[in-house]
């Protein structure tokens, strides 16, 4: 059971280490762009390609489904980044339910384990898998794989590593399942135990009150999406820009925070502690840019400051 192409990977490992697998439950169908064309998920597409058995359930109490469900006759189910299960469906299979997650749990339970975990600044991370219960990601941890966070790693490179990971976390939880091996670790409550919350507009944008550390690690742990924003005045003109990658230069002054440095290939932007040189963004209505290109065609004046 999974959606994103996140899951895809641990599909494909099940596959290559020759388990069966008799289903493949995925997100329905849904029109997405401009165009509203419809989009299947990365993992639909893959169990077409692999001409593997597709249910794309809407409601996941509907009897059909659950009818549907029972016939394969699963004796295991494995979840990653799909949805909350029913109680009916993850205690369906004799051998249980577990699912992949994407953090050191009882850290970053949640729907951005891998965002969070880079905007909060840890240095290292990793996944967990687990026995599903009734509530998000709160389950008997069966094992757990670590790996560090580069200074520098965006979400989108840490996702790739952890889908690696995974698929090893989950091709040695078959194997310990299998053999009735799977001694389990009940995850401890704290009040310290961080969340990965979901991201929303309100979240991803940049907050010029932090540090420059905070501000880059927002940026880093937001790219390549759904990217980190903030707005630019220039005079009487607003532009809500996307900023994808940066570097900091850690540099005590007394700027303004958010003046904006034009040269014309570089900009960097003031920050508390530095300042923070933008190497691609995107405005509206243009492609995603690195900085040269954005300027070689369009003037931002001195005076202007990012908000």
């Amino acid at each position: 059971m999974g959606t994103p192409e996140f899951a895809v990977g641990i599909l494909d490992t099940i596959l290559k280490n020759n388990h069966e697998v008799v289903g493949v439950i995925t997100a329905a169908d849904k029109p997405a762009g401009r165009g509203q064309k419809i989009k299947y998920s990365a993992v639909k597409e893959f169990a077409l390609e692999k001409n593997l058995h597709l249910l794309q359930p809407t409601n996941l109490k509907d009897e059909h489904f659950l009818e549907e469900l029972r016939s394969l006759n699963a004796n295991l189910q494995v979840v990653v980044a799909f949805r909350m299960l029913p109680e009916l469906v993850w205690k369906m299979p004799k051998l249980g339910t577990f699912n992949l997650h994407a953090s050191l749990l009882p850290d970053y339970r949640g729907a951005a384990p891998i965002n969070w975990a880079i905007i909060n600044g840890e240095t290292k991370t990793g996944v967990t898998t687990f026995f599903i219960d009734d509530k998000i990601d709160t389950g008997a941890i069966i094992l757990s794989k670590e790996i560090p966070i580069a200074y520098d790693e965006s979400a989108g490179s840490l996702h790739d590593r952890l889908m690696n990971l995974g698929s090893e976390a989950v091709a040695e939880t078959l194997v310990l399942i299998e053999k009735g091996e799977a001694n389990t670790t009940i995850q401890k409550e704290s009040s310290e135990d961080k969340t990965a919350y979901k991201l929303n507009k309100d979240n991803c944008k940049i907050d010029f009150s932090k540090t420059g550390i905070e501000i880059y690690n927002l940026i880093r742990g937001l790219s390549p999406y759904p990217s980190a924003w903030c707005t630019i005045n220039d005079g009487e003109i607003e532009w809500n820009v996307k900023i994808y990658d940066a570097n900091l230069e850690l540099n005590p002054h007394s700027e303004i925070i958010g003046k904006l440095f034009i040269t014309k290939k570089e900009l960097k932007i003031s920050v508390i502690g530095g300042f923070l040189e933008i190497l691609s963004l995107q405005f509206p209505g243009k492609k995603r840019m690195n900085t040269a290109e954005l300027l070689n065609g369009m003037t931002i004046s001195s005076s202007a400051k990012a908000l």
